[in-house]
């Protein structure tokens, strides 16, 4: 495991830049890395990896039919997995991102049921967290999840990440969270129904 630390309250690609290479090398080899977010650190990998995220529901102890959430840098890296909405529904979507609310959008078709278990939506989410969207930069989107096993609380700090997950990833970017309080809320892009607040 790789760690990093810092006293900074944020995180930027200029002071990470060797660790986000390497981070970047994990994901695109198929590895599954723990990174901070907003709130809580976040268990990712690459998305379009079947084995990787297989592994990451694996260590999680999530299943498979739940679905999972995407992280990007901006919502055009997104466009892959999910259908755009009308501008008048885009509107309250895009005022709140970058930031720490989470959105269902109909999936695309050929979008893989490993992301989006058994709903015909997936949760995305540009971060507003300045290392985990320089990651998404650098490798593209990543999936996200709280990185300890489900049903469990998140883990807070590198160390409750390596104790609360019965398998370590690959590689831990010690790093400081982004000052949310709470894991981000979810809406229904389509209705602006909560279904996490």
């Amino acid at each position: 495991m790789v760690r990093l630390s810092s006293n900074s309250t944020t995180a930027s690609s200029e002071r990470y830049g060797l660790r986000l290479r390497l981070a970047a090398r994990w994901v695109s080899s198929g590895g599954v890395i723990a990174y901070p977010t907003e709130a809580v650190f976040g268990l990712g990998c690459d998305p379009l990896n079947p084995n990787a995220v297989h592994r990451l529901l694996r260590i999680k102890r999530r299943a498979v039919d739940k679905g999972l959430i995407l992280i990007a840098a901006d919502f055009s890296q997104l466009l892959l997995f999910v259908e755009p909405l009308p501008d008048t529904l885009m509107r309250p979507v895009l005022a709140t991102w970058p930031g720490p609310v989470t959105w269902l959008f109909p999936a695309r078709p050929d979008t893989p049921d490993w992301l989006t278990g058994r709903h015909d939506t997936l949760a995305v989410r540009v971060t507003a967290h300045a290392l985990a969207a320089s990651l998404c930069r650098r490798c593209g989107p990543l999936v996200s999840t709280s990185a300890n096993q489900a049903g469990r609380h998140p883990a807070r700090t590198p160390l409750e990440v390596r104790m609360r997950l019965p398998e370590p990833p690959d590689l831990i970017l010690h790093a400081p969270l982004g000052g949310a309080n709470r894991p981000s809320r979810i809406l229904d892009a389509r209705t602006g129904r909560a279904l996490r607040v």
